[in-house]
This record gives structure tokens, sequence and C-alpha cells, in this order.
């Protein structure tokens, strides 16, 4: 009797142990997902605060591009916006905008040579340029960590501590298929 007993309790310490051990890992691919979108909102935030500057620069030599440089400002506060909800949805939707914008501004720039030799947007481009490519390598390490998450929290044994802890599934950063062909800022203004 007194070995089934220190079976059972030894039964009981395993199962407890591997329970913690599962915990432990969805707590850590939660913390891995968060983790991973800071680090996507910082470069958002850098990103966001170098478009006005930018702007103004442009605004110099773009007397008759208003309405470019405009749309640039509305998406930039519209991924402002859904960035500081949170969500992940919206973000994937501004940016979309915001890129078209950019896209449109750097391909009008050409018709400026003064604006192009400038040394001033020449450093906002790359810059900008820069920060789009490293938004883009987050990206992807955000959606692994999404994935993984996704994935752990509906495999078994771990969906039935997912539930009863309520983690719950992350949502990927996704753009139109549009936006999944890499733009070449530079190729704008070779």
């Amino acid at each position: 009797m007194e070995i089934i007993l220190i079976i059972l309790i030894a039964a009981l310490v395993a199962t407890a142990i591997y329970g913690v051990i599962l915990y432990n890992g969805l707590v850590r691919l939660k913390h891995g997902v968060s983790k991973a979108w800071s680090n996507i909102d910082v470069l958002l935030k850098q990103r966001h605060d170098e478009l006005p500057k930018l702007v103004e620069t442009c605004k110099q030599y773009m007397k008759f591009e208003q309405d470019t440089l405009e749309r640039v400002m509305r998406a930039r506060a519209a991924v402002a916006s859904a960035r500081e909800k949170g969500d992940v949805a919206g973000v994937g939707s501004a940016e979309n905008e915001l890129r078209l914008g950019l896209g449109n501004l750097f391909a009008v720039a050409e018709a400026y040579p003064d604006l192009k030799s400038s040394e001033r947007f020449r450093h906002l481009q790359e810059r900008i340029t820069d920060l789009e490519n490293s938004i883009a390598d987050r990206r992807e390490l955000y959606n692994e960590s999404v994935n993984n998450n996704n994935v752990r929290i509906e495999q078994f044994p771990d969906v039935i501590l997912a539930r009863l802890f309520a983690f719950k599934s992350a949502q990927l950063l996704e753009f139109s298929p549009a936006e999944r062909q890499d733009v070449d800022l530079k190729a704008l203004f070779g």
C-alpha cells in the first residue's frame, strides 16, 4: 500500500512539474509576441518621427504636389492611430497606404532635380528606406512569434492549459498582395 501511495504522489508531482513547464512555455511565447510587436512599434515610431521632416523638406521644392504630401501625412496619422490602439490589422492596412504614398512621393521627387540633390532629402530618404527594411525584417520575426504562439496554444496537451488560463491567439501582421512585393525605393531615385 505504501508503494502505491509513493507512486501516486510521484505521479502527481511529475504531472504538476510538467504542467508548470508547459505553462511557463506558453507565457514565454506570449511575451515573445509582445516583444516582437514592441520591436516593430519602435521602428514605426522612428519612421513616424522622420516623415514630417521629409514632407517639410519636400514642401520647399514641391509647391504643386500638396495632394501627394497630404496623402503621406494622412497615412502616417492612420498608422500612428492603429499602432497606439494595438490594432495589428489596422497597422497593416494603414501601412499599405503609407508605403503607396511614400512610393508616389519618391516618384514625384524625380521631377524636382533640386530636391533630389538636397543633402537633407537624400539623408531622410536613406533613413526612411533603412527603417522600411528594418520594419520588414521585424515583421517577419513578429509573424514567426505569432505563429509559434498560435500553434502551441492549439496543440495537445498545451491547449488544456491555454484554455484554462485564457491564453489568446495573436494576429499576424499582414499586408495586401501588392504590398508583399518588395518596393525598391532606391530604384525610384535611380
